[in-house]
Parts: C-alpha cells; sequence; structure tokens
C-alpha cells in the first residue's frame, strides 16, 4: 500500500501530460453519477493530465465563464457518498443548435479541452457523438471568423469522447446495469418492505408505481426482489383479459390466507394494444371485482434519492477509471465508446451501436413486436423476466408434469443450507421450491445443514410454505458449519428412507468441502449417486469457482453504510484516523471492496503481504493527508490478514506514531456484516442462480433415470453452479480442487485483486494499474433466444 514510483511503462503508454480533460453529467440525475466524477478526475490527475469540472451538463458547456473549472484532487474529496451530482445537470435547448455547440466548442478551446468524459443517459451521449463528428467544422467556423487562431484547429484537431451512463432506469442497451439502477432498487425494497408491514396488518393490496417510462427493469426486478403478486412492464404487457386473470390470482392468494398483495406498475406500463395501464387503474379494477382494500403509492424522485449503495459506488469509480485510459488512447480514428459492464468486467463498446439497439428497443414496442423488444433489451433482461415467470403463479397439478422421463415429476428434490448464515439465502430457498414444484417435483427442506440431516430432520415443504422468504434476512432452514464425512452414514440412511433422488446445498466453503466428501462417498454409498448441486452463499465471497456469492453484497452495503457514518463522525471531530476490522476469514474481499466503496486510505488483506515497512508508509501518508483539508483517515482491515500485525496492533501503531497529528478510534464490525435484510442484488442474484440449478437438477435427472432408478455417478452430476467473467457456468467440484486453497479456504486467483490498484490510486498512492483487460473495442452482441437460458445473471 505504501507509495512506491508508478510503473514507467504504464505512464510511458498512458500519460496524459499536457492533455485536458473535461468531466459533465447531464440529463436525469442518478446516485452513483458523484463516484464517477471523482474517480474521473483522480485518474486523470493520477495520469499527469489536467481535469475540468464542467458545471450544469452542456449548459454550462454552452454558456463557459466559471461553469468550467480546473479542479484539486482535494475537490472530489467527500463526494462519493453523496447522491445526484454535485457537479449539476441540465437539460440545454441551445446545445441541440449549431450555434450552442459553436459556443462549446470555442469555451473548451480555450481551456485546451479535447477529451471529454460525459455521464448522461442515452440522450446525452447521442449529443456527445454528434459534437465530435462536427468539431473540426465548428473549428474551422471559429477560425474563420477570429475567435481561434489557425493555429488552435491544427492543435486541437479532434475530439475524443467517452460515455458512461447514469441511468437509474438501466434503459441502455449493451451494459448488465447502469450507474444509479442498484441504488433506486434499494429505495424501492426498502418502501415494499415497510410496505409489507403495515399492509399484512390490515389486509390490504397495494400498487406500487416505480419509474420507468421506456424501460420495466425497476419494477421487474423489485417484483422479483419482493415477490410480487403482479408486475406491469412496457415490454411484456399482460395477455388479453389479464384484467379476470389477475384478480382470480388475487382472490386465491387471499384465499390461501395471504394477507397481503403486491402489485408493481412501471410507468411506462401499456397493454397488448399499447394503450397505458396506470396504477390507479389497476387499483379502481381491484376494488370494483374483489372489493379489497387498496391504496396506491407513487415511488416518483424517491427513486432517485439517497447514497448511493456499495455496488453503484464501485461500478462508477471503475467506470470513471476506465473511461480516463479509453480517453488516452483514443486516437483520431477511435469511435466514441461507452464504458459499459459485462458480468463483472468493464468493457469499451461503440456509443451509437449501443444507441440504434436502444432504440430498436423503443421502435419494437411501438410495432407491437414485444418478443423482440425484450431480446434486445439484452440477456439480463430476458433471465429476469423468465425467471419472474416461473415463481411468481403456480400451476394446477393438472398442469404439472407427468411423465417421468419427459419432465421427472414426483422426484424427490432435498434443499439445505450450510455454513454460516447469508443475507440472500431464503430468497434462494424460495425460488428452488417454486421452481422445483413447477418442474413436478416434490420438495424437501433439510433443517440445520447435515447435521439436521443425519438426525433427520427433513419435511416436505409447498409452494405456500416459501412466500414472503425473499426479504427475510438470515436462514429460516437454519444451517450449520457441521461437514457430511462424519455423518455419511446417517445422511445415507436419510436419503434412503425419504428417497431423495437430488441435493441443491446453499452455502460457503463448507458446503463446497461438504459437496466434495458426499462426491467421495459414493463410492462406498449408492445414495449418493444422485445429481447435486451447490450455490455459493457466504458474506465472504470466497467460494472457488464463482465471483460472486449471495450474501456479500450485503455484508459490502452494511460496511459502506458505516463506513459513512465513522467518516461523518471524524469530520467533525477532524484529526482522526479510524481503523475498522471486517469480516471475511483470510479472504479479502469484503475489506478490498469495503474500501474502494468508502473511499478507504488502506485496506489490509491476507492476499497481499504487507509489513512494518509498508504500516510506517500508510501512518506518514495519513500524515501528510492531514495537513490539506481532508483531515479525517479510513483504514480497513480483514481480521485474517496477518496474524501479527492485529487490529490492536495496526490501532497501537498508528496512535503511536500518529502522536500530535491524529489520534486514533477502532471499530470491529463482527457479526451484523451478516445480519440485515438482503440487498436486491442478493434478493435477485438468488432467486435466480436458484431456479438455474434446479432446472440443471431437472436434466440431470431426465438424464441417470433408468429402469425405475435414478444413478448418477459421473463427475459432471456434482456440480457448483458460479459467476465467471461474463456467464454462469456449472463446473464439476471435483474440477475446482486445483483452484482452492484449501488451508485457507480460499479461491487461488481471485478476480478482484486486479481492482488493488484501483483503491490505491483513488487513495493517491503511486502504484502501477493492470490494463490487461482493458482497451480492447467490442462490439454490441445481439444474442439468440437460446443464449439467454445460458448466459449471463
Amino acid at each position: 500500500m505504501a507509495d512506491q514510483p508508478a510503473d514507467k511503462k504504464f505512464f510511458e503508454n498512458l500519460s496524459g501530460a499536457g492533455k485536458a480533460i473535461g468531466v459533465l453529467t447531464s440529463g436525469g440525475d442518478a446516485q452513483g453519477m458523484n463516484a464517477a466524477v471523482r474517480a474521473v478526475v483522480r485518474m486523470g490527475i493520477y495520469v499527469e493530465a489536467k481535469v475540468y469540472f464542467i458545471y450544469e451538463g452542456y449548459q454550462g458547456m454552452v454558456d463557459g465563464g466559471d461553469n468550467i473549472v480546473e479542479v484539486s484532487w482535494e475537490s472530489v474529496s467527500s463526494i462519493l457518498q453523496v447522491g445526484g451530482t454535485v457537479i449539476g445537470s441540465a437539460r440545454c435547448k441551445e446545445f441541440r443548435t449549431r450555434e450552442g455547440r459553436l459556443k462549446a466548442a470555442f469555451n473548451l478551446i480555450q481551456r485546451g479541452i479535447t477529451n471529454l468524459c460525459v455521464i448522461g443517459g442515452d440522450g446525452s451521449l447521442t449529443g456527445a457523438n454528434l459534437f465530435r463528428e462536427e468539431w473540426s467544422g465548428l473549428l474551422e467556423e471559429l477560425a474563420q471568423s477570429g475567435k481561434i487562431e489557425e493555429e488552435a484547429v491544427k492543435k486541437y484537431v479532434y475530439l475524443n469522447i467517452v460515455g458512461m451512463v447514469g441511468s437509474i432506469d438501466n434503459d441502455f442497451c449493451g451494459t448488465d446495469m447502469t450507474i444509479g439502477t442498484d441504488s433506486a432498487l434499494h429505495r424501492i425494497i426498502e418502501v415494499v418492505d415497510a410496505i409489507m408491514t403495515t399492509a399484512q396488518s390490515h389486509q390490504r393490496t397495494f400498487v406500487l408505481e416505480v419509474m420507468g417510462r421506456h424501460c420495466g427493469y425497476l419494477a421487474l426486478v423489485s417484483a422479483l426482489a419482493c415477490g410480487a403478486d403482479w408486475v406491469f412492464i412496457p415490454e411484456y404487457p399482460p395477455e388479453e383479459g389479464w384484467e379476470d386473470q389477475m384478480c382470480v390470482k388475487l382472490s386465491e392468494n387471499r384465499a390461501r390466507k395471504k394477507r397481503l398483495n403486491i402489485i408493481i406498475v412501471a410507468e411506462g406500463a401499456i397493454d397488448s394494444h399499447n394503450k397505458s395501464i396506470t396504477s390507479e387503474k389497476v387499483k379502481d379494477l381491484v376494488v370494483q371485482q374483489l372489493g379489497f382494500d387498496t391504496r396506491v403509492t407513487i415511488l416518483g424522485h424517491v427513486q432517485r434519492g439517497g447514497t448511493p449503495s456499495a455496488f453503484d459506488r464501485i461500478l462508477a469509480s471503475r467506470m470513471g477509471v476506465e473511461a480516463v485510459l479509453a480517453l488516452l488512447e483514443a486516437t483520431a480514428d477511435t469511435p466514441a465508446c461507452v464504458v459499459s459492464l459485462s458480468g463483472n468486467q468493464a468493457v469499451r463498446l461503440p456509443l451509437m451501436e449501443c444507441v440504434q439497439m436502444t432504440q430498436e428497443v423503443q421502435k419494437a414496442m411501438d410495432e407491437r413486436k414485444f418478443c423482440e423488444a425484450v431480446r434486445l433489451r439484452g440477456r439480463s433482461f430476458e433471465n429476469n423476466l423468465n425467471t419472474y415467470k416461473l415463481l411468481s403463479h403456480r400451476k394446477p397439478d393438472t398442469e404439472l408434469p407427468k411423465d417421468h422421463l419427459s419432465c421427472s415429476t414426483n422426484f424427490n428434490v432435498a434443499v439445505l443450507n450450510v455454513g454460516a448464515p447469508a443475507a440472500g439465502m431464503n430468497a434462494a430457498v424460495r425460488s428452488a421450491v417454486r421452481v422445483g414444484i413447477t418442474e413436478g417435483h416434490n420438495m424437501f427442506a433439510v433443517i440445520d445443514g447435515f447435521e439436521g440431516f443425519a438426525n433427520g430432520q427433513i419435511k416436505e415443504i409447498s409452494w405456500r410454505d416459501v412466500g414472503g422468504w425473499t426479504g427475510q434476512g438470515g436462514s429460516l432452514l437454519g444451517t450449520k458449519r457441521a461437514l457430511p464425512a462424519k455423518y455419511l452414514e446417517k445422511i445415507a440412511d436419510q436419503m434412503r428412507t425419504n428417497n431423495i433422488n437430488a441435493l441443491m446445498v446453499i452455502g460457503g466453503f463448507e458446503a463446497y468441502l461438504g459437496l466434495l466428501e458426499l462426491s467421495a462417498a459414493r463410492e462406498k454409498y449408492d445414495e449418493f449417486c444422485v445429481p447435486m448441486v451447490m450455490v455459493p452463499a457466504t458474506v465472504s465471497n470466497n467460494v472457488p469457482g464463482s465471483d460472486f456469492s449471495i450474501g456479500a453484497d450485503t455484508a459490502l452495503n452494511t460496511i459502506t453504510d458505516t463506513c459513512d457514518r465513522i467518516k461523518q463522525s471524524a469530520s467533525g471531530t477532524k484529526r482522526r484516523v479510524f481503523i475498522i476490522e471486517t469480516m471475511g476469514g483470510y479472504c479479502g474481499y469484503l475489506a478490498n471492496m469495503g474500501g474502494l466503496a468508502a473511499g478507504a486510505d488502506a485496506a489490509y488483506i491476507f492476499e497481499e503481504k504487507f509489513d512494518i515497512r509498508e504500516l510506517q508508509a500508510n501512518v506518514e501518508h495519513l500524515t501528510e493527508k492531514m495537513k490539506t483539508s481532508i483531515q479525517r483517515g479510513l483504514v480497513l482491515r480483514n481480521e485474517n490478514s496477518n496474524e501479527n500485525y492485529t487490529t490492536d496492533f495496526i490501532y497501537q501503531l498508528y496512535s503511536e506514531e500518529g502522536k500530535g497529528v491524529f489520534d486514533c478510534r477502532k471499530n470491529v464490525l463482527g457479526h451484523m456484516q451478516q445480519g440485515g435484510a438482503p440487498s436486491p442484488f442478493d434478493r435477485n442474484f438468488g432467486t435466480k442462480i436458484s431456479a438455474k440449478a434446479i432446472q440443471w437438477i431437472s436434466k440431470k435427472l431426465r438424464e441417470t433415470y433408468r429402469r425405475g432408478k435414478v444413478f448418477a455417478n459421473t463427475e459432471d452430476s456434482v456440480c457448483l453452479l458460479g459467476m465467471r467473467r461474463r456467464n454462469l457456468l456449472f463446473q464439476p467440484v471435483v474440477e475446482l480442487k486445483d483452484q482452492a486453497d484449501f488451508v485457507h479456504r480460499i479461491p487461488k486467483e481471485q478476480w478482484w485483486l486486479k481492482l488493488r490498484p484501483l483503491m490505491k490510486i483513488l487513495a493517491k498512492y503511486k502504484t502501477s494499474y493492470d490494463v490487461s483487460d482493458s482497451g480492447q473495442l467490442e462490439h454490441v452482441a445481439r444474442h439468440s433466444p437460446k443464449e439467454a437460458e445460458t448466459g449471463a445473471i
């Protein structure tokens, strides 16, 4: 973490010395925009470029003067956790005219700005591209009128544009997530969770209207995340006669003693004739046909407000750094690009390809080609919709699959949680149970992990039993760390007694070890020769074969929220450094990503060795920082980062070395990181990954059912389902052994370690940054409907 000389090759290739970058936010505001602005400014300064704020979007560029200001490192201090955009955003009619763009070009040339980073929606980015295309003509016109010298025309011959999409609607094609979407989902889910408690008290139906004039992403994902009874979105209008279908479903749910109904309506929802479906219309329908006590809640601009989530801060920081790299590598022939997210990778895509596809979605909806509109939205959107359709409505028994060989009805599938509790486990269980029932299986819940399995704590679980589970934290099934090795005979007996034909395990490293043990025990016990699948769920995010685990996002938000409060406390007292200990075992994911999301000065992790010299250098770094206007410090330490340099040791060292300059406080976050309601990401991830796991089980059951019995003994019948880079993959647990460090219970290679330098750069340390994954301009992928089944989450 200490100051090091920056990598020479890095600077040779990317040095922006003499270059000037302008950053602006345009269109509607979105949480996380400030994190993106901060990253652009600090990365720009890091590579020795001049960076300018352009206040009030394109209006500020047209007006010039004090609206375009060079900024320093300290200019973006304390904005990471602030919602909205501190540099302002405004709609600008003047920029849509050539005269307005002429003024804007003049104002940029005055300051030597030929690199623009635009954070906004498709309209803002389209405007930027037009500006770029006209640039040379605008400069010639300015030279002819005598406003600039001919020399300036030659010097500033082309304009580079890189875009980042800031939009809570997630309505831009080419990226899985736009900046602000995850935070907007947090606001929606907070409201839904609060409404559910009051609705249950009075047996009420609530109709919630969420934003999304042209895109139903927020409505769809929030419906998945809260288990809504019905959802209306622009891309997938309800079938003819939906009014009666919806009312039948609501009355059936009420008859099953469900005390509340939630209906979510996107503001742009339409029927199959392109007529608007409003929240008031839905409410009136429910009241008239069913007489239910029904209320409407319109969330409005609440969705744009509040602090950005950890996901949005990390996404925006990564995109901001990537945008600066893209600007500095750009040439006259490089098309304007947009930095996007694909899986867990930042990628660059041609801006106008993305804009064109986004416009094609609207065209398809206008022409009532709704299947095409859903496909154009991308694999992530399509997966969300398919999963919602699977989970939202229970088919009558007469419609469930009947033939063993065709759809595996009457197979018994058991689900259990193993390891420490993680928020999102219950959403995963709910999804597994309901998809399993839809596939025609009998679903069994195992209480208290492998220990409970051995003791016969197994019960059949129904569709209704898992109602309302998505928003519940912890593990309602109960979970223990016990491994199956010492209970093998008892578990085999229970498998035989209950005729268990397949097993789904939701958990962390213990769950992985458990499946390895069951797989090895197949030689002795035929009962374990059944399809088995693991879904990773642990706050530590330390499972081999998966970049993400259910629960890690919720824990990260807990850490980020706590750090925000601590930083606020420190800014009030001045000259104070906080040492925070995070969970994670030997895995530094929470400490590293929490440090990135909270704007920490250092994060000590097991994976990156550190010594006393580095600790001393960090103290000196903070001492220098206290001489600036930013008089506070934040240091994170992973609980097992070093057995000798404990949290107490680091606290005492900092306290002693910082005497007279700053004082220290320490905070051990502990088990609060495992608690709380699951974040929208964890609910959604748990729901979709479990649905996919059960569908895999159904496929394996069909393949291995012979002569009235299931017999699966191949390596590929015991798999872990994990997110790898851009795709969800089923990987045999045996094949993952080489990728695991069993002593420290972590994967040998971890993708997030590539983000270590990013955190250091944003905290003003000199370090090299691995650009091997960046620099490649890709094309927008158009997928076939089949790809959605195997593609991104």
